[in-house]
């Protein structure tokens, strides 16, 4: 028997992954992006958002309280 080989992690999702992780759509994502609410990465026209930063939110999400405001928690990621 061949051992099945783990598909690598996810290290970038498309915009619209995000959009449907959290329940928004793809505009309000894009908008987030644009803003510097949201993190992203532009590889010429194409908007990428790291794997690690959406987990990262959802684990804050999940462990720091009540709410987290993106922009904020990218403000305090970023050092800003």
């Amino acid at each position: 028997m061949v051992p099945k080989q783990r598909a690598p992690e996810k290290r970038f999702y498309s915009v619209g992954e995000v959009a449907a992780i959290f329940g928004l759509s793809s505009m309000t994502v894009y908008r987030a992006i644009q803003d510097g609410d949201f993190p992203g990465l532009k590889i010429r026209g194409r908007i990428l958002v790291p794997a690690h930063a959406v987990e990262a939110m959802i684990q804050a999400a999940s462990s720091d309280g009540p709410l987290v405001d993106a922009a904020s928690w990218v403000s305090d990621q970023s050092g800003r």
